[in-house]
């Protein structure tokens, strides 16, 4: 078979190299999963490239999206990212990305890590999908329902079935790369 690039990629040098090295595999560190998880939000209704160049700039703004940092983030420090230029200066997003670093936290303490609760929802193992084109992947599961109504109870926000399912591509706890990319999961076992 002639392996090629998923083509939602596209030849954007930052979307290539996110998705050839990122997207649809497993992560498990926890500041990392809480920085995707707080740039997911960020992202809704906005394209995900528009967030991935601004990467750097969420990370410096945020902290390098450290939760306990993030967590106690008062008045102050929330009017200075919402004057940052170098990323996206919606209140309700920056206001939930400190509600959700307490969310993230209380979990931490319930589950030891929050990646052993997210990762628990797949049985610790990755959903690997075989779509043959953009078309056949959804934008949402009925456990991406599941996993958003229990973050909702937890008092996350932005955190709706479709942010999570993005969630759960990025970070790997789905593989919805196409049966024809290099970076599908059955493929990368056989290069």
């Amino acid at each position: 078979m002639d392996f090629h690039r998923c083509e939602w990629a596209g030849s954007d040098l930052v979307y290539v190299a996110y998705h050839d090295t990122e997207w649809g595999r497993p992560e498990h560190d926890d500041r990392k999963l809480f920085e995707m998880l707080i740039l997911e939000g960020m992202q809704a209704g906005l394209s995900w490239i528009t967030i991935l160049k601004k990467r750097e700039n969420f990370r410096r703004a945020f902290d390098n999206f450290d939760p306990k940092k993030v967590a106690k983030y008062g008045d102050k420090k929330i009017a200075e990212l919402l004057a940052d230029e170098g990323i996206i200066r919606n209140k309700l997003k920056v206001n939930a990305a400190v509600t959700n670093a307490k969310a993230f936290l209380e979990i931490q303490r319930e589950f030891g890590s929050f990646d052993k609760f997210i990762w628990s929802y797949v049985d610790n193992t990755p959903i690997v999908n075989r779509p043959k084109t953009l078309a056949d992947v959804p934008v949402s599961t009925p456990l991406s329902d599941r996993i958003s109504k229990d973050l909702k109870k937890r008092g996350f926000k932005f955190v709706g079935t479709t942010i999570i399912y993005s969630f759960m591509q990025a970070v790997g706890m789905v593989d919805d790369h196409v049966v024809s990319c290099f970076c599908h999961s059955d493929n990368r076992k056989t290069n």
